[in-house]
């Protein structure tokens, strides 16, 4: 592959470099990382008086804020000891003997409780944590554990909770101290390019292992069984790559992000296949080729590997190759898409760089970029930066419009743009696009008129709802969430929770990231050959704007915002309406759902991504957001937190701020709680 390369693959390699650097990944700042990691290890180590390690992308620094890595813990009984084999058994202590069967696939075993006393599995039919198997021995069951967790849900092997500002995996696990039998062989292999070294060989097999709780898919003891997790080793091998191997690493788990994942799903491809790849690749290939003018040429190569693996359904793990870690994962029509993904890409030879989403890397690409890594032939790129022009220009129109009513002369607006359209019949395609914008206002606003009655007009809501219909096939996002936050005013769960599904499937990461100006990132669609209103429809989100007329058809935290806005003296600008970035609506609107149906689970996490929206996504007028979501957090009984966040609202914006009214309305609620305790 490196003989056929296209001649930029070392150009636009140097250029990534320096994208890369941008975004915090240089080698001071990784093991900067690594280091506060591991002191946080010890001293939690410390304080808990358990095993506790940290894995995953966040211990090895193998994560940016855009890949939203959670953090990976694991727990563990240091009194605990698990053996290979009774010869190893030493009396007074809580012994786990493993055993490995013929029913036991590779990659797993049972644990079996050893007596104190003499060095003889335990009988015990009143134990709850053993269970019998087929043969009828007692084994240790994976779902019972001695450690007990406060504020984590359980989600197979991992229970999913809040580890300060991340969403934390915590498993109470078992560990082995000694080296597994089943990976033996991965000891004494042959290497031939001498990675690792053989004193990295003898500290690896020196960590051990760890068991996990979680049984084989297709084994009927799947309650009994104990995954064998090398994470300790893995982590060693990801501190010692290189500077390319690491942002290689990183690489491939963007493109995971941004192009596999929502094309085959998040269960298929995960990012532990991607670090076994690398994994496999480095071992197999010669230190020389992993120089930073290779970036891109070492991830085709892994992009390649991948393909081949998903050609054979075969993954395997790197310290046990016969387990396959693609069983029961990719098979049948998710092989076929994996596949075509894959495939795709490598026929980009590596112009897919520009759609990477991820910490904005495809467009600082571009910045840089010299022209043969973004051509496409099969473009004019003078028409494309007529197509960015002319949607740029409409939608400032359609911003303007929408923040003032859409009050203006269409016609007008309409020769103004003709100019800009290379299409047929101009005025035609944009009055459509207007009107159906134009729509849902007017829905939304009939709904307020008919609800404000002492008798609702069921017409005129019926009504307004086939306007709200209509209208949210404007663009991705505003015109459905206009729809959804009706029907949950009018108490429809159920279709409101279908149409935040909707968008849910469409709000891609092409659409969170589109850059109307960006010529490069219209010519990733343009290949579609969609026209205007379907190029809108299908990729871009506006914000969503509600004004003093919708007052009864919004949920009732918008009602504040609503009368600030009427409030003020200005007769321009956003303050005549209330403005709402779309991605964080969605979310708010899943509260509100999740929180009238007591589902607990699914409000906490539409409450943990708008607090994701708010940290890591750049808004201009965001006090609206934050006292949304003060309003989620006073719901849930957090009123410290809620109170500080519209301190900082009112920081923002000091006159017209719905936040005072939110933080008379605590005030007085905690009089009333005051006067009724005495």
């Amino acid at each position: 592959m490196a003989l056929n390369m296209p001649d930029y693959y070392k150009d636009v390699s140097v250029r990534l470099n320096r994208v890369l650097d941008t975004v915090g990944l240089g080698d001071e700042n990784r093991w900067r990382r690594i280091n506060m990691l591991i002191q946080s290890e010890e001293v939690v180590s410390l304080s808990t008086k358990k095993g506790f390690n940290y894995f995953g992308s966040q211990a090895e620094a193998s994560t940016t804020p855009g890949l939203q890595s959670d953090i990976d813990m694991v727990f563990y009984e240091k009194d605990d000891i698990v053996i290979k084999d009774l010869d190893s058994w030493m009396p007074l202590n809580p012994t786990l003997l493993i055993v490995s069967d013929d029913y036991t696939l590779p990659g797993y075993v049972k644990l079996q409780s050893v007596n104190m006393h003499h060095p003889r599995p335990v009988y015990n039919i009143f134990d709850e944590r053993l269970e019998l198997d087929r043969h009828g021995r007692f084994f240790l069951r994976n779902d019972h554990n001695d450690i007990k967790l406060h504020n984590y849900i359980g989600r197979g092997p991992a229970n999913t909770g809040k580890y300060g500002y991340m969403r934390a995996d915590l498993v109470i696990g078992k560990r082995l101290h000694s080296w597994p039998d089943q990976a033996s062989q991965w000891l004494s292999r042959n290497r031939l390019h001498d990675w690792p070294s053989h004193q990295t060989i003898d500290l690896i097999q020196g960590t051990g292992a760890l068991l996990v709780p979680v049984g084989h898919k297709l084994s009927q003891d799947q309650n009994l069984e104990w995954r064998i997790s090398f994470s300790f080793g893995e982590k060693m091998l990801v501190w010692l790559f290189n500077t390319t191997q690491y942002r290689c690493f990183i690489l491939l788990k963007m493109i995971n992000k941004c192009f596999i994942k929502p094309a085959v799903g998040d269960n298929v491809l995960s990012s532990y296949h991607c670090k076994t790849c690398i994994f496999y690749l480095i071992e197999n290939t010669p230190t020389v080729m992993w120089q930073p003018d290779n970036l891109l040429l070492c991830v085709e190569m892994c992009l390649r590997l991948l393909y081949n693996w998903t050609e054979s359904t075969i993954c395997p793990n790197y310290f046990i190759p016969e387990e396959n870690m693609f069983q029961c994962k990719v098979y049948g029509h998710v092989r076929g898409e994996l596949l075509g993904v894959l495939s795709n890409l490598l026929r980009q030879e590596g112009r897919y760089l520009v759609g990477i989403s991820c910490d904005n890397i495809g467009q600082e690409l571009v910045g840089i970029c010299q022209i043969p890594l973004m051509e496409f032939e099969s473009q004019s790129n003078d028409v494309t930066q007529i197509l960015a022009t002319s949607v740029a220009v409409l939608f400032m129109d359609l911003e303007q419009a929408l923040m003032f009513d859409l009050k203006y002369d269409l016609s007008l607006k309409t020769y103004q743009l003709d100019r800009y359209f290379p299409f047929h019949e101009p005025r035609r395609v944009i009055h459509a696009i207007f009107w159906k914008f134009h729509c849902s206002s007017i829905g939304s606003k009939l709904a307020s008129k008919c609800l404000s009655l002492e008798i609702p007009d069921q017409h005129g809501l019926d009504v307004a709802h086939e306007l709200l219909l209509w209208g949210s096939s404007s663009d991705v996002a505003s015109g459905k969430l206009k729809l959804a936050a009706f029907c949950l005013v009018q108490n429809n769960l159920d279709m409101s929770k279908d149409v935040l599904s909707d968008i849910h499937k469409t709000f891609n990461y092409k659409v969170t990231k589109l850059n109307v100006y960006s010529r490069f990132t219209l010519q990733a669609i343009l290949s579609e050959n969609l026209s205007t209103t379907q190029l809108i429809s299908q990729y871009f989100a506006l914000s969503v704007y509600y004004h003093p007329s919708e007052i009864n058809c919004i949920p009732k935290a918008l009602i504040p915002e609503i009368i600030c806005s009427t409030r003020s003296n200005q007769r321009s600008g956003y303050k005549q309406c209330v403005r709402v970035e779309p991605k964080f609506y969605l979310h708010f609107l899943e509260f509100l759902c999740y929180h009238r149906t007591n589902n607990w689970s699914h409000k906490k996490a539409a409450l943990d991504n708008m607090i994701y929206v708010i940290r890591y996504e750049c808004h201009e007028f965001n006090n609206t957001i934050m006292n949304l979501l003060a309003h989620c957090l006073a719901q849930e009984g957090r009123l410290t937190t809620a109170y500080r966040i519209l301190c900082m609202s009112m920081k923002l914006i000091k006159e017209n701020n719905g936040a005072k009214w939110q933080i008379g309305t605590m005030i007085n609620a905690s009089f009333r709680f005051l006067r009724g305790g005495q």
